[in-house]
C-alpha cells in the first residue's frame, strides 16, 4: 500500500524534510516498518536512500553511518524507535554498540512490533557476554559468582568451564561441568577463552 499525497505531505512535515534516522535531507521517501500494512503514516519512517538500502541489505550495514541512532532512539515516533531497535540489534550481533541498545525504551506494543519484523537471516547463535559466538567444545570462564540451584555450592567468578555443550533449543543456555557436576549456565555470564 502506498501513501496518499496528503499522507506523504504529513510525513514530510512530521520529519521536517529530513531522514528520521540520520537527518540527511537527500533522496527521502516513506519506508514502511513491517509487518504493519501501511494504513497510516504512523507505520512509516521518512528515510534517506542510504538508510533504506542498508536496512534492506543488513550485510552491507556501515557501523559508522549508524552513529545517528544516538538521537533517533529518543524519538517520540514509534516507527522510528522500532526501526532503530532493529538496526541496533543487527549491529550488536556483529559486535556493534550494546550501550545504545540498553538505553532504548520500547513500550510492550513497540517491542512486539520490533521483534515481529526482526530477522537475523539465520538461526539464533549462542554468544558470550561480549557477543562472541560460542561453539560446542569451547572453553569459557564465569564473569560473576553463580549460585548453583540444587547443588549447594556457588560457582565463583573466574571459574573455567571446559568443553561446553550448546543447548540446542535455547541460545541463552550452555551446559558444562563445574565441581564435577553438569550444570546449565546462561551465556550472558560467561566469557569465551
Amino acid at each position: 500500500m502506498s501513501l496518499s499525497k496528503q499522507q506523504t505531505e504529513a510525513l514530510q512535515q512530521r520529519s521536517n524534510q529530513q531522514c528520521e534516522l540520520c537527518r540527511s535531507e537527500e533522496n527521502l521517501s516513506a519506508f514502511l516498518v513491517t509487518p504493519k500494512e501501511g494504513n497510516d503514516i504512523s507505520d512509516y519512517v521518512y528515510a534517506c536512500e542510504q538508510c533504506r538500502t542498508q536496512i534492506d541489505n543488513p550485510d552491507t550495514m556501515d557501523v559508522n553511518h549508524w552513529h545517528c541512532l544516538n538521537d533517533s532512539i529518543w524519538s517520540e515516533i514509534s516507527a522510528v524507535k522500532v526501526l532503530s531497535w532493529r538496526v541496533l540489534n543487527h549491529l550488536q550481533k556483529n559486535h556493534g554498540p550494546q550501550d545504545l541498545l540498553d538505553m532504548i525504551y520500547l513500550t510492550d506494543e513497540e517491542s512486539t512490533w520490533a521483534q515481529s519484523g526482526f530477522s537475523t537471516g539465520d538461526a539464533e547463535k549462542h554468544r558470550d557476554c561480549n557477543g562472541h559466538e560460542l561453539n560446542d567444545g569451547d572453553d569459557v570462564s564465569l564473569i560473576k559468582d553463580l549460585k548453583v540451584k540444587g547443588a549447594g555450592f556457588t560457582a565463583k567468578q573466574g571459574t573455567k568451564v571446559k568443553n561446553i555443550t550448546l543447548v540446542a533449543d535455547n541460545p541463552a543456555h550452555i551446559e558444562g561441568k563445574v565441581e564435577s557436576q553438569r550444570i546449565v549456565i546462561l551465556t550472558e555470564f560467561v566469557k569465551k577463552q
